[in-house]
């Protein structure tokens, strides 16, 4: 049987929009819970300020799948900012680099009930200011596939290449990211900031970084089929 999995969605998102992926890996009889995370959740986060509010709801999800599977071990899904914040949930360096964390221990330590971290579209780097801080905190940490008893999946969509011209919202995204919008990428990732250096690395044609009307996304079945044969 495969091992249950959580899904963390991306920066600003809620659990709705991830139903599809969802369904799509309960048709492979795959178990699948969705951190209940809503919009407003993310708005103590604004900024880049501290993560810990998203970690804390991250780690109940766990738990409670532990529980309910009776599992040691689970597949973790994180898509976009969800990919970066799941890498420092892993982690064994207490994540106290903002003033509003106060006296939390900012430890998890859960690499050692991950199975399997499959990162979708995201940005394990950026230029942008504002992300940069809780970023170099992960690159800084825990460099690459770090950690040996987690299979690392890291999946990049290339949809879109940036043009500062004919497609200038991903040419900025990308410059943002990380340093030049005349790359391939999903539409908001470059394609070589959603890889990680030792990880199992993939690069999806036609994928865009969230759902769009008539397209393919991370979360469509079609292409849920090719990253969740991964999965433990």
């Amino acid at each position: 049987m495969t091992l249950p999995t959580v899904i963390l969605p991306g920066y600003l998102a809620g659990a709705p929009p991830y139903r599809e992926m969802e369904e799509a890996l309960r048709g492979m009889d795959i178990p699948v819970v969705t951190v209940p995370l809503r919009r407003r959740d993310w708005l103590p986060t604004l900024g880049g300020r501290s993560i810990t509010p998203i970690l804390e709801k991250l780690d109940a999800t766990v738990q409670q799948v532990r529980q309910q599977y009776g599992c040691d071990r689970l597949n973790l899904v994180g898509h976009s900012a969800g990919g970066w914040i799941a890498r420092i949930y892993l982690g064994e360096v207490p994540y106290t680099i903002h003033p509003s964390d106060g006296d939390r221990s900012g430890l998890w330590k859960a690499h050692p009930y991950v199975a399997t971290l499959v990162s979708l579209g995201t940005p394990h780097i950026s230029q942008e200011r504002w992300t940069r801080r809780n970023l170099d905190f992960v690159k800084d940490n825990y460099p690459g596939a770090f950690y040996p008893n987690v299979r690392y999946i890291c999946v990049a969509g290339k949809s879109i290449q940036g043009s500062r011209w004919r497609s200038w919202f991903a040419y900025s995204s990308y410059e943002q990211t990380c340093g030049d919008g005349d790359r391939w990428g999903d539409g908001i990732t470059p394609i070589e900031a959603a890889l990680l250096d030792g990880a199992e690395n993939h690069v999806l044609d036609h994928v865009y970084h969230s759902p769009r009307p008539g397209q393919f996304w991370y979360g469509s079945e079609p292409v849920v089929k090719q990253w969740a044969s991964y999965l433990a």
